[in-house]
């Protein structure tokens, strides 16, 4: 008979997205129930559908909601005591606070917990001490905690958050690993197609396209990467900018100056959500993620097994992905004169940014593939008494 495993995250993006297929294949060995907020059109259930697993709705929210957030609590508990499960395995900030003390109080014995990024990382004065004890809380009802880069653990340390015995970095790094035989450069070999694409978004075959694949918002340093392609297109107008991703004005927004950049400079081209981001990597020449604070990001992967090199700060995660001058360029975060200096840098010395896309990709394919990371997290469950 197989044990029972809960894995938990607050929206079901997290669940389809951030694990895409692994609770497919932990379904395999245990016996799972994948929770989640019900999300916008029912996208919980299509987790259901793709996972072939059984999900179950527990409304949480990503903001400081006390009243809710007690109500979920209590929801959980309820479901565990029900249940019984063998582990909880949590995922994002709201669901793992809320799901490790149930777990706690519901006696369950093996409550584990995910930490992808800590957004307190950024946070000042009041927010950040309520943040700081609530995730010492997360951590104080977890019996593992597994940080998905070995940069996290320094900063849970140097925070004393919990103690060493208690974390783990599972494989290499990363939550979920990458499909490498997905983003895969092979799969695009119509250069036709992807020249029409181009032309669609107003960019000639000899543009030198910087891509930044994410949301826009400033955490993720678009108001230094808009400033910084400003100046180099200045100097050269055969550079284009794509934005891959959708703004958060009420979370994160950008500053007025940036929205002004955006809506005068011709040579920014953004496309807002897409669903397969692979030809928009194979259309670029070069990513650049200029991130305050990341996990383990999945875009550096990802275009790095497309072979394209990255300008990348050196944050955790993204120094763990990319090697300096061997699979992109690292750079200090929050400054547009670094991102600048990374810019021009790849702009003249092409032969060598080619060079290190594809660098990049063996990289990728070597540590951070994905069922590598699936059987490493398999084995970790399979040793818990």
């Amino acid at each position: 008979m197989k044990k029972k495993l809960i894995r938990i995250t607050t929206v079901p993006l997290s669940l389809s997205g951030l694990l895409q297929g692994q609770l497919k294949f932990m379904s395999n060995y245990f016996d799972i129930i994948a929770v989640s907020s019900r999300g916008e059109d029912n996208a919980l259930n299509m987790v259901s559908e793709y996972e072939s697993v059984p999900t179950l709705p527990i409304e949480m929210t990503r903001k400081i909601t006390p009243f809710k957030d007690l109500y979920a609590v209590w929801q959980l508990y309820k479901l565990f005591k029900k249940e019984k499960p063998f582990i909880v395995h949590s995922h994002t900030p709201k669901a793992g606070t809320l799901s490790m003390l149930a777990a706690k109080l519901a006696r369950v014995p093996h409550r584990l917990h995910t930490i992808a990024g800590l957004p307190l990382v950024e946070a000042k004065g009041a927010k950040r001490h309520l943040l700081n004890f609530v995730e010492k809380i997360t951590y104080k009802c977890a019996t593992k905690i597994y940080p998905n880069s070995f940069g996290l653990v320094d900063i849970i340390l140097e925070n004393n958050f919990t103690n060493k015995g208690k974390l783990k970095v599972i494989a290499n790094g990363s939550s979920n690993g990458i499909d490498t035989s997905y983003f895969d450069p092979k799969l695009f070999t119509d250069h036709d197609k992807l020249l029409k694409m181009k032309s669609t978004f107003g960019l000639q075959n000899d543009d030198f396209v910087f891509v930044y694949v994410g949301r826009l918002v400033s955490d993720k340093g678009i108001n230094e990467l808009l400033l910084a392609f400003n100046k180099i297109n200045n100097e050269n107008n055969k550079v284009k900018l794509l934005l891959v991703g959708t703004y958060e004005n009420e979370l994160d927004p950008l500053l007025p100056q940036s929205m002004e950049i955006i809506k005068n400079n011709k040579n920014i081209v953004s496309v807002g959500w897409v669903d397969d981001v692979r030809p928009y990597f194979m259309i670029s020449n070069v990513l650049v993620f200029p991130s305050y604070r990341e996990g383990f990001p999945n875009v550096v992967m990802q275009s790095g097994a497309m072979e394209l090199p990255s300008i990348v700060t050196n944050i955790n995660g993204c120094n763990e992905i990319i090697d300096d001058k061997k699979h992109g360029i690292i750079i200090p975060t929050k400054s547009h004169e670094a991102i600048y200096k990374a810019m021009d840098y790849v702009l003249n010395n092409k032969k060598e940014a080619i060079e290190m896309g594809m660098q990049s990709r063996a990289n990728i394919v070597l540590k951070f593939e994905r069922r590598r990371v699936w059987e490493a997290l398999l084995a970790e469950y399979n040793d818990l008494d």
